[in-house]
């Protein structure tokens, strides 16, 4: 029978983690659909900032209670399950507690992980609180109307059951090696140390050595199921920040925040221009005329760089950069949290398309206008605050940024206000409808 249990073990986890790496190749060639771009650039000041921002959180404490709150689960959920480390090892060799030889240090690690275990359990009843029945603002978008909202509760329902049975676990476990059953009694005594699980204890008086055996192998089996089942989940789930935060905040721009990128053609264009020694009239260089021209901007993914598709991604979903927003505050449609849920939404699709034709075929539709609307994208002010809110690095403005370039260089769509603007900007060289000589008649009124 303890070969059997072993051997089924072995296999749920090959599927569990075969199944896992299936999709997280999916997540990278659906990445790599969009333009390449250099960020191998300063890999000191980028593994710094990784390690303040992703692993540190310390953009996430600047709301300090939240803040808070979210380290407790982070830094919790990440120690307990160092624990399946020895959860692995005890079901495929069919050992239990395999690690106690470590004694004392043992017995720290247990009772830490019990701990963090109560920690995480309550920091969870207290987020699932707020984003339900405190009714904070940035919890109540129409983005987050249906699936975001189910699949932001389904995780922290995953985390609650988790640590409940972790704990029943090591609560029934503990009270076998009380009871000296076999398998479970350790020679040298109690393995572990059970500060919060020891309060379970009246639960399993007078329950049989065997029915203690079916709570803490069910509750074992359930666990480790679980934990699978939470990684596969990932994909599908806004959570897949928890792996995708720490390459997205490596890979941020590390330029001042807001700076404009320059179009390469467009700033040779420049230089040609600006050179006395160039010739007006000289011939394309051979081969040159049958390449391509560069297109403007982004309307589409596949025109989005890399890294902004690994944003899209990593996003949260938590709304900081919503809240800080404001255009979104003036009652405009501008959400930065929408531009990235759209901008994955349309990703995933694309991705569909590739799973079922082997490649992309024009679906009739495109990020622009199926997905972000053009009264969204002028909208927005380019203050930045989104990008300086967001806790791992994620930049909307650059999305909306190179969709409007794809609007006034592509399409000639402009804002009338705009368009007259820029208009003046080339024929007067100022914003304003007069000419040079006219500029300064105002002074002449008085």
């Amino acid at each position: 029978m303890q070969l059997i249990a072993q051997i089924a073990f072995f296999i749920v986890l090959v599927a569990g983690i075969g199944f896992f790496t299936f999709n997280i190749r999916r997540v990278i060639r659906n990445v790599k659909l969009g333009r390449k771009v250099d960020r191998s650039d300063n890999p000191g000041e980028r593994f710094a900032k990784m390690a303040k921002v992703a692993i540190g959180q310390s953009k996430m404490v600047k709301r300090p209670f939240a803040g808070f709150l979210h380290i407790i689960v982070y830094v919790g959920f990440i120690i307990i399950n160092i624990e399946v480390l020895e959860i692995i090892i005890d079901g495929v060799f069919g050992t239990h507690r395999i690690l106690s030889f470590l004694g004392s240090g043992y017995n720290f690690l247990i009772a830490t992980f019990e701990i963090l275990a109560l920690l995480v359990l309550l920091g969870v009843i207290i987020f699932w609180l707020r984003r339900n029945v405190t009714n904070i603002y940035r919890f109540l978008g129409n983005e987050l109307k249906g699936w975001p909202k189910n699949d932001a509760n389904y995780i922290l329902y995953f985390e609650m059951v988790l640590m409940i049975l972790f704990l029943t676990m090591n609560g029934a476990d503990y009270q076998l090696q009380l009871n000296g059953a076999d398998h479970y009694a350790q020679n040298a005594g109690i393995a572990g140390s059970f500060p919060v699980s020891q309060f379970l204890l009246p639960w399993f008086e007078g329950f049989s050595t065997a029915t203690l055996i079916i709570i803490e192998r069910t509750a074992w089996w359930l666990h480790i199921v679980g934990i699978l089942i939470f990684l596969n989940y990932l994909y599908y789930s806004k959570h897949l920040h928890i792996l995708l935060a720490f390459p997205n905040v490596y890979l941020s721009k590390l330029t001042a925040q807001g700076k404009f990128d320059n179009l390469e053609s467009v700033t040779n264009e420049v230089k040609l221009m600006m050179d006395p020694d160039a010739d007006p009239y000289a011939m394309p260089a051979e081969g040159a005329e049958d390449e391509v021209p560069e297109k403007f901007g982004a309307s589409d993914v596949m025109d989005l760089n890399q890294v902004q598709l690994l944003n899209a991604y990593t996003c949260t979903e938590c709304g900081r950069c919503t809240d800080e927003c404001p255009a979104n505050q003036t009652g405009k449609k501008l959400s930065p949290r929408k531009i990235m849920m759209d901008t994955r939404d349309r990703l995933e699709e694309v991705g569909s398309i590739i799973n079922e034709k082997g490649s992309f075929e024009d679906d009739g539709k495109q990020l622009l206008d199926n997905y972000i609307l053009r009264e969204e994208l002028w909208a927005c002010t380019t203050c930045n605050a989104c990008v300086e809110a967001c806790p791992i690095g994620i930049d909307p403005l650059s999305i909306i940024l190179d969709m409007r370039r794809y609007l006034v260089m592509e399409q000639s769509a402009a804002p009338s206000d705009l368009a007259n603007a820029m208009t003046n900007i080339e024929n007067n060289g100022a914003p304003w409808p007069y000419n040079q000589m006219d500029r300064l008649n105002w002074a002449k009124e008085n």
